[in-house]
């Protein structure tokens, strides 16, 4: 089953579907207020993301429950989410976009 990688108006998923139609179909049924902006097949079967590119080095970090709970609350909007991680934790802007990327590439 081919990968895709959708880019919409504020994620990037990857997903495994049979055909194209189908991944941007599973992807408006996630994120139905978004529009679909770009398709493309991946050429391998995997998805690496490099951890020195999203500043995270050393050792694995561990997923933070307050970050993961403002993704769900934020229905994965990553802005919304950091804005929440802030009222939260009273944390600024820049521990909590960290906090949240850290814990969107962790598998969120």
């Amino acid at each position: 089953m081919p990968l895709f990688e959708i880019e919409t108006t504020a994620h990037i998923v990857i997903a495994w579907a049979d055909q194209q139609s189908a991944a941007e179909a599973m992807t408006k049924e996630h994120f139905p207020d978004e529009d679909v902006l770009r398709v493309a097949k991946r050429p391998r079967d995997a998805w690496v993301i490099s951890k020195r590119l999203l500043g995270i080095e050393g050792s694995a970090p561990e997923p933070c429950s307050t970050a993961r709970d403002c993704l769900v609350k934020a229905r994965g909007d990553k802005l919304h989410a950091i804005r929440l991680f802030m009222q939260d934790t009273g944390s600024d802007l820049h521990a909590a976009q960290r906090a949240i990327e850290t814990n969107m590439s962790l598998g969120w």
